[in-house]
Order: structure tokens, then sequence, then C-alpha cells
């Protein structure tokens, strides 16, 4: 399992994380190929070269556009959707377009069917999104991660820094800001759109295989956007545990309370019935987080709770290797979850998910569709 961290400290825009991926040894002829795929090959260039800012070197990818033009948003996803991309890469960069098409559809007030997108709406912004996609498919790269992202202060024209759409965007992927002194745009609409459909806000631990900067387009010193590409260090991971026990809530609340701590970020939601004082029947809530949410999901339970108190303890745990395998049922594509050892797979799992979006419509036995997905997974990975 390939992970890639941004590291995003002057910031990130479309163009960067090209160049970034293809300083980190990205073929740019897979940025080609998105080009003849989306039908743009008549009218858009892409060219890379090595530059300098400052005491940072790395690749300046260009795609240059002649058309000049803007789409709307349901003339950006009907080329996105008749393209022949890989399906990961076409479901990331359908989704990188909902979440700017949502965003400066709340900026401006226009119904997203609607929306001209002006600059985000042309041919090299759609390269951008989805090339930057191909490249991490190209790339094997399973997880992405990003750094916290600056936030400067000052004004874009009439708008303020940073952009209210690039704010929407990653207001939806919960992305981590902090202070910045430059007074010009450093995260651009297309970059945060990119890493809101894909990334975690977190720096993971990662066994380092490769770096790569891509160079922005602004001659300031450090106008660049770092990429690391290694494997993930899971063997001493260490999580918080956030402990209470309940007695005096109803079977559903516990469930709802489950949900909030999973959408919030928690890594697991367990409850197991114990006796308390006084005999009384009651749940143990235990729930596994990263560290730096311990204070977010504890403020969490004791908001949607009736706890009084919260016991919070941490530990080392052990993990197992783990990847996606996307397989081909009879009745559609379904994720399939491989635990690896240090000697490869042993084991699979579809996704239950997956499995009921396809038997419903087909009116098959679920199981049905994930032992056929399994099947195949096993054949696949030699397990057979």
């Amino acid at each position: 399992m390939t992970i890639a961290y941004f590291d995003c400290f002057s910031g990130i825009s479309g163009d960067m994380a090209l160049g970034a991926l293809v300083d980190a040894g990205g073929d740019l002829a897979v940025v080609e190929e998105a080009i003849e795929a989306l039908g743009l090959s008549s009218h858009v260039r892409v060219s890379a070269r090595p530059e300098r800012r400052g005491h940072v070197g790395g690749t300046r990818v260009l795609v240059e556009a002649g058309d000049g033009g803007s789409r709307t948003v349901p003339q950006l996803v009907e080329t996105v959707e008749r393209a022949e991309l890989p399906a990961r890469v076409r479901r990331r960069s359908l989704q990188a377009i909902g979440l700017l098409a949502e965003a400066e559809s709340r900026v401006h007030g226009v119904p997203t069917a609607e929306l001209h997108l002006h600059e985000l709406g042309g041919a090299d912004t759609l390269v951008d999104v989805v090339g930057t996609f191909w490249l991490l498919e190209a790339l094997d790269v399973d997880a992405v991660h990003s750094s916290p992202l600056p936030a400067p202060r000052g004004w874009l024209g009439e708008l303020p820094l940073p952009g209210p759409a690039a704010l929407r965007v990653l207001a939806t992927a919960g992305a981590v800001l902090e202070p910045d002194p430059r007074d010009v745009e450093l995260v651009t609409p297309t970059g945060a759109a990119i890493l809101a459909a894909v990334a975690r806000f977190e720096r993971p631990p990662i066994r380092l295989d490769r770096v790569g900067y891509g160079i922005g387009a602004r001659d300031r010193p450090g106008n660049a956007l770092g990429v690391w590409l290694g494997l993930p260090v899971p063997e001493a991971a260490t999580v918080a545990l956030i402990e209470t026990n309940l007695d005096d809530m109803t079977p559903a609340a516990l469930a709802t309370l489950g949900e909030e701590l999973l959408g919030a970020g928690a890594l697991d939601v367990a409850l197991s019935p114990i006796l308390m004082k006084k005999g009384r029947p009651g749940h143990r809530l235990t729930v596994m987080a990263e560290p730096a949410l311990t204070q977010a999901l504890s403020a969490l339970v004791l908001r949607h709770s009736t706890a009084l108190g919260l016991r919070v303890s941490h530990a080392e745990r052990v993990l197992a290797g783990r990847r996606f395998l996307d397989v081909d049922t009879r009745w559609g594509r379904v994720r399939v979850k491989v635990k690896e050892l240090d000697a490869g797979p042993v084991e699979v799992a579809a996704e239950h998910d997956d499995c009921v979006r396809l038997a419903r419509p087909a009116g098959v036995d679920v199981r049905r569709v994930a032992r056929a997905a399994e099947q195949t997974a096993r054949t696949e990975l030699g397990l057979e």
C-alpha cells in the first residue's frame, strides 16, 4: 500500500499537484493520456520543465489551453463521464467537480445546473483534476494525506483571503488551516477540491521512498508543493481510548451517538453490556480515535450523551496491512478489502455497502454478490 503526503507549506494548486507527482516519478504521458481521454487534445498542450523558487527546485507543469471558454457544471460532468478513465479516477474527478460546483453555487447564489465556473470551468482545470487523480492511480497510491494548509490575510481583488470558494470546499473535508503572514492566494479552489476529494488532513507515519516538488507559477522563494511517497508504518500506532459507562440512554440514542462519533472521525465505536451499581444493566461506550481527536470526540460524547465524565487512556495497536481491490462481477464493480501480512495477501472481504447497492436492483441475495466478488479477488491475488 503506497501512501502520498502532500506537504502544503506554500499552499496547493492544480498545476502544482501535477508538478509534484511528476517530480516524484509520475509520467507526464499519463497527463497527456488524460487530455486525450477528455477529448481536449485539439487545443490543450502540457509540458514539464525543471524550475526553482529560491532554494527549492522541482518540476513546473504547464497546461496550456487554447479554447479560453468556460463550461457549465453539467458540461464538466458530461465530459468526465464520457471519457475512458479508470473507475477510481472518474469517481474522484466527479467528486472534486461536485465540491467545486457546490461551493461556487453557495458563493454566487446560482443553482449548480446554471453555474458557469469561468476560469474553473476551463480545460486546464479539467486536466489538473483528472491528471492529478490519474497520476495517483499510476503511482499505485492507495491513501492520500495532507499537511495543514496556510491561511493568509488580505484580498484577491474583491474577495477576502482565503478565498470563500476554497474555504467552503475545505470545510467539507475537515481541513486544518494555520495562520500565514503572506498576502497572496495560496490555496486555489482546484487545489482545495483535489485534497477534499481524497485526503485526510494528518501526517501519517511513512517509510519514505520518493519525494517530489511541484513549482508554482508565482516567482517567489519557496513557492512549491511537496509530495512524499512511501509505505505506511503501522506497527506501533498509538490510539486514544475514550470510555464511559451509561445506564440511562435508549438503544436508539446509543446507536445515533455511535454514528455521530464515526462521522466525526472515530476509528471505532463499541458498546459492551455491563452490570452497574445497584444491579442496573448498562453499557460501556469505548471510542478508539487518533490522539489528535481526543478533545473533539470527548466533547461530542459529553454533549450527546448522559455521561458526566470520561476515562481517557492511550494504547499501542498492531495492524495488519490492508488495501482495496476493485473487482468486476456480473452485477457490477465491488470494492474488496485485502488483508496482507509480510508474506502477502491472506484474506479478502467484499465491501457490504457495494454488495447491497448491486443486489437490490438485481433482486439477488447480497451474500451471492459478496461471494462472487471475493472469489474473483482470490483468483486475481493467487489465493486459490
